[in-house]
Protein backbone atom coordinates (compact mmCIF):
# COMPACT_ATOMS: atom_id res chain seq x y z
CA UNK A 1 0.00 0.00 0.00
CA UNK A 2 1.15 3.17 -0.81
CA UNK A 3 2.08 5.50 2.25
CA UNK A 4 0.81 9.32 2.87
CA UNK A 5 2.25 9.76 6.15
CA UNK A 6 5.07 8.83 8.88
CA UNK A 7 6.26 9.18 12.36
CA UNK A 8 9.32 8.59 13.69
CA UNK A 9 10.28 8.68 17.10
CA UNK A 10 8.10 11.83 17.72
CA UNK A 11 8.11 13.52 21.24
CA UNK A 12 6.50 16.85 22.60
CA UNK A 13 6.89 18.57 25.83
CA UNK A 14 4.31 21.29 27.48
CA UNK A 15 6.88 24.65 29.31
CA UNK A 16 5.34 26.69 31.49
CA UNK A 17 6.11 28.78 34.44
CA UNK A 18 5.84 25.44 36.56
CA UNK A 19 8.38 23.43 34.59
CA UNK A 20 8.16 21.31 32.12
CA UNK A 21 5.05 18.27 31.02
CA UNK A 22 5.95 15.80 29.08
CA UNK A 23 2.95 15.20 26.17
CA UNK A 24 4.20 12.54 24.26
CA UNK A 25 7.23 9.81 24.10
CA UNK A 26 8.64 8.26 21.44
CA UNK A 27 5.56 7.88 18.68
CA UNK A 28 6.12 5.73 15.57
CA UNK A 29 3.11 5.08 13.42
CA UNK A 30 2.47 5.07 9.35
CA UNK A 31 -0.68 5.77 7.45
CA UNK A 32 -1.31 4.36 4.23
CA UNK A 33 -3.68 5.82 1.44
CA UNK A 34 -6.70 4.76 2.54
CA UNK A 35 -6.72 4.43 5.88
CA UNK A 36 -9.08 5.46 8.26
CA UNK A 37 -6.68 5.56 11.85
CA UNK A 38 -8.57 5.94 15.07
CA UNK A 39 -7.10 7.38 17.89
CA UNK A 40 -7.83 6.53 21.66
CA UNK A 41 -6.47 6.80 24.71
CA UNK A 42 -7.18 8.16 28.59
CA UNK A 43 -8.82 11.79 29.00
CA UNK A 44 -5.46 13.89 28.58
CA UNK A 45 -2.66 11.96 27.41
CA UNK A 46 -2.26 13.92 24.83
CA UNK A 47 -4.66 12.69 21.71
CA UNK A 48 -5.50 16.02 20.48
CA UNK A 49 -1.35 17.40 21.07
CA UNK A 50 -0.88 14.59 18.52
CA UNK A 51 -3.19 16.04 16.11
CA UNK A 52 -1.67 19.54 16.15
CA UNK A 53 1.34 17.83 15.30
CA UNK A 54 -0.15 15.94 12.56
CA UNK A 55 -1.26 19.37 11.22
CA UNK A 56 1.92 21.29 11.55
CA UNK A 57 -0.06 24.00 14.13
CA UNK A 58 2.32 22.42 16.89
CA UNK A 59 6.40 21.42 16.28
CA UNK A 60 8.18 17.80 17.61
CA UNK A 61 10.75 18.43 20.09
CA UNK A 62 12.04 14.64 19.20
CA UNK A 63 11.74 12.99 16.01
CA UNK A 64 10.23 13.79 12.80
CA UNK A 65 6.65 13.30 10.92
CA UNK A 66 7.06 13.31 7.03
CA UNK A 67 4.60 13.12 4.30
CA UNK A 68 4.76 11.13 0.94
CA UNK A 69 4.99 12.29 -2.69
CA UNK A 70 1.35 11.12 -4.49
CA UNK A 71 2.79 8.20 -6.41
CA UNK A 72 6.11 7.11 -4.93
CA UNK A 73 7.60 6.29 -1.65
CA UNK A 74 10.19 9.04 -1.34
CA UNK A 75 10.53 10.61 2.02
CA UNK A 76 10.35 14.10 2.29
CA UNK A 77 13.57 13.85 4.12
CA UNK A 78 16.02 10.82 5.56
CA UNK A 79 15.08 10.47 9.13
CA UNK A 80 18.82 10.63 11.39
CA UNK A 81 18.58 8.21 14.52
CA UNK A 82 16.95 10.08 17.14
CA UNK A 83 20.42 10.01 18.80
CA UNK A 84 22.05 11.96 16.29
CA UNK A 85 19.23 14.40 15.70
CA UNK A 86 19.80 18.41 17.00
CA UNK A 87 16.24 20.80 17.46
CA UNK A 88 18.03 22.35 14.00
CA UNK A 89 17.08 18.57 12.20
CA UNK A 90 13.56 18.18 13.94
CA UNK A 91 12.87 22.45 12.81
CA UNK A 92 14.06 21.60 9.26
CA UNK A 93 12.14 18.55 8.72
CA UNK A 94 8.84 19.87 9.80
CA UNK A 95 8.81 22.89 7.38
CA UNK A 96 9.94 20.06 4.95
CA UNK A 97 6.74 18.61 6.13
CA UNK A 98 4.60 21.43 5.75
CA UNK A 99 6.13 22.37 2.41
CA UNK A 100 4.61 19.23 1.22
CA UNK A 101 1.10 20.74 1.67
CA UNK A 102 1.93 21.47 -1.95
CA UNK A 103 1.68 18.08 -2.85
CA UNK A 104 -0.76 17.08 -0.07
CA UNK A 105 -3.16 19.24 1.51
CA UNK A 106 -4.74 18.67 4.66
CA UNK A 107 -8.16 19.45 6.22
CA UNK A 108 -8.61 19.37 9.92
CA UNK A 109 -12.77 18.90 11.31
CA UNK A 110 -12.79 20.11 14.86
CA UNK A 111 -15.18 19.26 17.57
CA UNK A 112 -17.24 22.25 16.70
CA UNK A 113 -18.15 23.08 12.66
CA UNK A 114 -17.69 27.27 13.15
CA UNK A 115 -19.71 27.45 10.80
CA UNK A 116 -20.78 31.62 10.40
CA UNK A 117 -23.88 32.91 11.03
CA UNK A 118 -23.87 35.91 9.41
CA UNK A 119 -22.54 33.45 5.52
CA UNK A 120 -25.50 30.81 3.94
CA UNK A 121 -24.35 27.27 4.11
CA UNK A 122 -23.55 28.12 0.59
CA UNK A 123 -21.00 30.34 1.40
CA UNK A 124 -19.69 28.38 4.42
CA UNK A 125 -18.78 25.64 2.52
CA UNK A 126 -16.94 27.87 0.05
CA UNK A 127 -14.66 29.62 2.52
CA UNK A 128 -11.67 27.99 2.02
CA UNK A 129 -11.57 28.17 -1.59
CA UNK A 130 -12.07 32.01 -1.25
CA UNK A 131 -9.48 32.68 1.45
CA UNK A 132 -7.04 30.27 -1.05
CA UNK A 133 -7.68 32.26 -4.07
CA UNK A 134 -9.21 28.75 -5.45
CA UNK A 135 -13.10 29.60 -5.62
CA UNK A 136 -13.73 29.30 -9.88
CA UNK A 137 -16.62 28.20 -11.93
CA UNK A 138 -15.32 24.79 -11.74
CA UNK A 139 -14.94 24.41 -7.99
CA UNK A 140 -17.85 26.00 -7.28
CA UNK A 141 -19.82 23.32 -9.48
CA UNK A 142 -18.08 20.39 -7.54
CA UNK A 143 -19.39 22.36 -4.35
CA UNK A 144 -22.65 22.12 -5.60
CA UNK A 145 -22.54 18.78 -6.67
CA UNK A 146 -21.76 17.90 -3.48
CA UNK A 147 -24.05 19.54 -1.91
CA UNK A 148 -26.35 17.39 -3.85
CA UNK A 149 -24.72 14.33 -3.28
CA UNK A 150 -24.94 14.54 0.45
CA UNK A 151 -28.77 16.23 0.65
CA UNK A 152 -27.82 20.14 1.33
CA UNK A 153 -28.58 21.71 -1.95
CA UNK A 154 -31.95 22.55 -0.60
CA UNK A 155 -30.42 24.31 2.36
CA UNK A 156 -27.60 25.94 0.20
CA UNK A 157 -29.34 29.57 0.98
CA UNK A 158 -30.03 28.78 4.64
CA UNK A 159 -28.31 30.19 7.80
CA UNK A 160 -26.35 27.53 10.08
CA UNK A 161 -29.21 28.32 12.93
CA UNK A 162 -31.70 26.71 10.50
CA UNK A 163 -29.94 23.36 9.84
CA UNK A 164 -29.66 20.19 12.88
CA UNK A 165 -26.63 19.59 14.22
CA UNK A 166 -25.74 16.67 11.65
CA UNK A 167 -26.53 18.78 8.57
CA UNK A 168 -24.37 21.73 10.21
CA UNK A 169 -21.52 18.85 10.47
CA UNK A 170 -22.14 17.47 6.83
CA UNK A 171 -21.40 21.49 5.97
CA UNK A 172 -18.23 21.68 7.68
CA UNK A 173 -17.27 18.02 6.38
CA UNK A 174 -17.89 19.47 2.78
CA UNK A 175 -16.37 23.00 3.17
CA UNK A 176 -13.39 20.74 4.19
CA UNK A 177 -12.94 18.58 1.27
CA UNK A 178 -13.92 21.11 -1.28
CA UNK A 179 -9.83 21.92 -0.62
CA UNK A 180 -9.27 18.67 -1.92
CA UNK A 181 -7.05 17.10 0.97
CA UNK A 182 -4.98 13.90 0.91
CA UNK A 183 -5.47 13.71 5.10
CA UNK A 184 -8.38 14.73 7.00
CA UNK A 185 -7.82 15.36 10.42
CA UNK A 186 -10.89 14.34 12.45
CA UNK A 187 -10.45 15.88 16.14
CA UNK A 188 -13.50 14.47 17.97
CA UNK A 189 -16.40 16.27 15.03
CA UNK A 190 -19.29 14.18 16.79
CA UNK A 191 -18.71 15.18 20.40
CA UNK A 192 -20.87 18.43 20.67
CA UNK A 193 -24.07 16.01 19.38
CA UNK A 194 -26.07 13.93 21.10
CA UNK A 195 -25.94 10.28 21.62
CA UNK A 196 -29.13 9.48 18.89
CA UNK A 197 -27.62 12.18 16.05
CA UNK A 198 -23.96 11.12 16.86
CA UNK A 199 -24.61 7.41 15.68
CA UNK A 200 -26.41 8.78 12.60
CA UNK A 201 -23.67 11.87 12.02
CA UNK A 202 -20.72 9.40 12.70
CA UNK A 203 -22.12 6.88 9.85
CA UNK A 204 -22.73 9.54 7.30
CA UNK A 205 -19.20 10.80 7.94
CA UNK A 206 -17.72 7.75 7.18
CA UNK A 207 -19.80 7.12 4.20
CA UNK A 208 -19.10 10.25 2.59
CA UNK A 209 -14.89 9.92 3.37
CA UNK A 210 -15.06 6.36 1.77
CA UNK A 211 -16.98 7.82 -1.41
CA UNK A 212 -14.97 10.37 -1.65
CA UNK A 213 -11.63 8.33 -0.93
CA UNK A 214 -10.35 10.07 1.43
CA UNK A 215 -7.46 8.88 3.97
CA UNK A 216 -8.55 10.22 7.49
CA UNK A 217 -7.11 10.12 11.19
CA UNK A 218 -10.42 10.11 14.01
CA UNK A 219 -9.44 10.97 17.23
CA UNK A 220 -11.93 9.65 20.07
CA UNK A 221 -13.34 9.11 23.64
CA UNK A 222 -15.56 6.82 22.14
CA UNK A 223 -14.32 3.15 21.74
CA UNK A 224 -17.14 2.44 19.65
CA UNK A 225 -16.55 4.82 17.73
CA UNK A 226 -13.40 3.87 16.46
CA UNK A 227 -14.25 0.58 16.24
CA UNK A 228 -17.52 1.53 13.86
CA UNK A 229 -15.65 4.06 11.52
CA UNK A 230 -11.77 2.88 11.71
CA UNK A 231 -9.50 -0.08 9.46
CA UNK A 232 -7.11 0.33 12.74
CA UNK A 233 -7.03 1.77 16.09
CA UNK A 234 -4.15 3.41 17.83
CA UNK A 235 -4.16 3.09 21.35
CA UNK A 236 -2.40 5.80 23.41
CA UNK A 237 -1.05 5.20 27.04
CA UNK A 238 -1.28 7.46 29.93
CA UNK A 239 0.88 10.90 29.87
CA UNK A 240 3.29 10.78 28.61
CA UNK A 241 1.54 8.95 26.31
CA UNK A 242 3.30 6.11 24.21
CA UNK A 243 1.44 3.59 21.89
CA UNK A 244 0.13 0.52 23.51
CA UNK A 245 -0.98 -1.30 20.76
CA UNK A 246 -2.03 -0.72 17.16
CA UNK A 247 -5.25 -2.66 16.16
CA UNK A 248 -6.39 -3.49 12.60
CA UNK A 249 -10.28 -3.58 12.15
CA UNK A 250 -11.29 -5.87 9.75
CA UNK A 251 -14.71 -5.43 8.32
CA UNK A 252 -15.89 -5.77 4.45
CA UNK A 253 -15.86 -2.70 2.56
CA UNK A 254 -19.77 -2.58 1.84
CA UNK A 255 -20.55 -2.90 5.52
CA UNK A 256 -21.52 0.77 6.95
CA UNK A 257 -20.31 2.11 10.52
CA UNK A 258 -23.99 1.53 12.00
CA UNK A 259 -23.77 -1.80 10.53
CA UNK A 260 -20.25 -2.93 12.29
CA UNK A 261 -21.65 -2.12 15.38
CA UNK A 262 -24.13 -5.05 14.85
CA UNK A 263 -21.58 -7.79 13.57
CA UNK A 264 -20.74 -10.45 15.72
CA UNK A 265 -16.43 -8.99 15.17
CA UNK A 266 -17.39 -5.55 16.78
CA UNK A 267 -17.78 -6.43 20.60
CA UNK A 268 -13.99 -8.52 20.02
CA UNK A 269 -12.43 -5.42 18.50
CA UNK A 270 -14.21 -3.18 21.65
CA UNK A 271 -12.87 -5.46 24.48
CA UNK A 272 -9.46 -5.62 22.65
CA UNK A 273 -9.34 -2.08 22.76
CA UNK A 274 -10.93 -2.19 26.25
CA UNK A 275 -8.16 -4.43 27.62
CA UNK A 276 -5.34 -2.32 26.63
CA UNK A 277 -6.55 0.73 27.79
CA UNK A 278 -6.91 -0.91 31.33
CA UNK A 279 -4.02 -2.83 31.35
CA UNK A 280 -1.59 -2.06 34.49
CA UNK A 281 1.14 0.20 33.16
Amino acid sequence: MEKLLEASHVGYSYHTMQGETPALSNINFTVHKGDFLAIVGPSGCGKSTLLSLLSGLLKPEHGSIFLYKPGDCTKAADPKPDSLQTPQDNILSHRQHLNQKSCHTIGYMLQHDHLFEWRTIEKNVMLGLEIQKKLTPETKEMVHDMLKTYGLYKFKDAKPSQLSGGMRQRAALIRTLALKPELLLLDEPFSALDYQTRLTVGDDIGEIIKKEQKTAILVTHDLSEAVSLGTQVLVLSKRPATIKAVIDIDFPDDISALKRRNSPEFKNYFNQIWKELNEDE
